[in-house]
């Protein structure tokens, strides 16, 4: 008889789940910020800053990596769950503790920086939606559940990346550095939303996995302690709706504005020179060039933009220059323009000439340097490049031409093979030829 498949036999965690006593005693201990904790913590901040102002995605991850700020957080929704209230209160002043220090760290670093420019890592975490209430509880039930059970994996590390718990930290810092309390106020808003649902995971799977309540609680604290977790859900969360809803309707606008610009690229002779969308004003702006647009024109567009749900009244439509201007001074303006755009256009052509001269300048050293280093008595390399025009052949070959000078001592044969082989790796889209002196 086949075997039945069973669905909760591969769910269930009961065997893999780790000693109570040890559960709670590696919680309790990540719980203290104090001595080796508290400078990891400061140096974590610092660390997340300089990635923050510098934009560089990498130095953050390796901040958030190094960050111990997960502790106190766990903590609190273990000790919610278990009821224990003293190590509730050691968790909540730890945790408050560490989020002053990484506040003051943060501040402090920003302050004294000569870049202040908001980059667009920086960006990123002003504006918290309900998608990071759905991160954060899923990545801190993943992290608790690791926490929990026996084979630790490396879970631990994924779950301080993906709820990034340093980084709005580090821009609030940001904000009140440089006054700018809209920056604070959205970032602390996506820490609260961090902590709050990475401790609510914590409360959800200890009471999944039956943590043992050490403490005599009465039924009416449990309903009290319910009711703060249901009041601190509501508040943190109903912004984040409202926020993730108008990413969401931004987002459906910019998809039907794009679809709209589209088509209508061309019409009746104008071309669409130019546009913008602003999702948050929900407007387009349109710039046309070719023949004066009529009003029959602009009212066709108009229509076009309610076959996409996009209201009229919100379209703007200019017209950058006509090619049927009959205004002897309008005439001249384009002749103007067009001759600008000639000048240029040559200014860029004879920039791109220059560069090119410089670089084979540079290339030219470089390969000294590294022939040099091999053969000792080359003490001259010149690098051009050219065309090669050969019978039979319409297109002019691209060739690069290198001539190798050395001292008295002359390059044997072999060397030059080597040289001329190590040439050709060294420029492998490139037709080479070497000369010696």
């Amino acid at each position: 008889m086949k075997p039945k498949f069973d669905i909760f036999h591969y769910l269930n965690m009961d065997d893999e789940v780790d000693d109570f006593d040890r559960i709670h005693a590696s919680i309790e201990k990540d719980v203290i910020f104090k001595g080796t904790n508290l400078w990891i913590l400061v140096f974590a901040i610092i660390v997340a800053s300089v990635g923050l102002n510098m934009n560089s995605t990498a130095v953050i991850i390796g901040a958030m990596l190094i960050s111990p700020l997960m502790g106190p957080i766990n903590g609190m929704g273990y000790s919610i769950a278990t009821f224990n209230f003293p190590l509730f209160r050691k968790a909540l002043k730890n945790f408050t503790f560490a989020v002053v220090a990484s506040l003051i760290a943060s501040t402090t670093y920003f302050a004294i920086s000569p870049v202040s420019a908001a980059h667009s890592e920086l960006l990123a975490r002003t504006s918290p939606t309900i998608y990071d209430v759905l991160i954060a509880f899923f990545g801190g039930t993943a992290g608790i559940i690791a926490i929990s059970s026996k084979q630790k994996g490396n879970v631990i590390p994924g779950v301080a990346i993906a709820t990034a718990l340093m980084p709005p930290l580090c821009t609030a810092g940001y904000g009140l550095a440089t006054a700018q309390f809209s920056y604070f106020l959205g970032a602390f808003y996506l820490f609260t939303i961090n902590t709050v649902f990475i401790a609510l995971s914590s409360v959800a799977i200890a009471q999944i996995l039956k943590f043992p309540i050490t403490t005599l609680v009465n039924p009416e604290q449990k309903k009290k302690v319910n009711r703060w977790i249901t009041a601190i859900i509501l508040i943190t969360v109903i912004p984040s709706i409202y926020f993730g809803y108008g990413l969401v309707q931004k987002e459906r606008f910019n998809e039907k504005a794009s679809k709209f610009v589209n088509s209508v690229t061309i019409v009746e002779g104008n071309y669409l020179l130019d546009y913008s969308i602003s999702p948050s004003t929900k407007s387009v702006n349109l710039v046309y060039v070719g023949n004066a647009l009529s009003d029959k024109q602009i009212e066709l567009i108009n229509e076009k933009a309610i076959t996409f749900s996009i209201d009229k009244s919100k379209i703007s439509v200019t017209q950058g220059f006509s090619t049927t201007e009959k205004s002897s001074k309008n005439t001249e303006i384009e002749n103007l323009k067009l001759e600008i755009n000639r000048l240029n256009q040559d200014i860029k052509t004879k920039d791109e000439l220059l560069n090119a001269g410089k670089n084979q300048k540079l290339i030219g050293n470089q390969l000294l340097a590294e022939l040099n280093a091999m053969f000792p008595n080359i003490y001259s390399c010149s690098y051009s490049e050219s065309v090669l025009f050969q019978e039979q052949i319409t297109e002019p070959i691209p060739i690069a031409m290198i001539l190798v000078k050395t001292k008295a001592q002359k390059l044997k044969n072999a060397e030059k093979e080597k040289i001329k082989k190590w040439m050709k790796n060294r420029f492998p889209s490139k037709q080479i030829e070497v000369f010696f002196d």
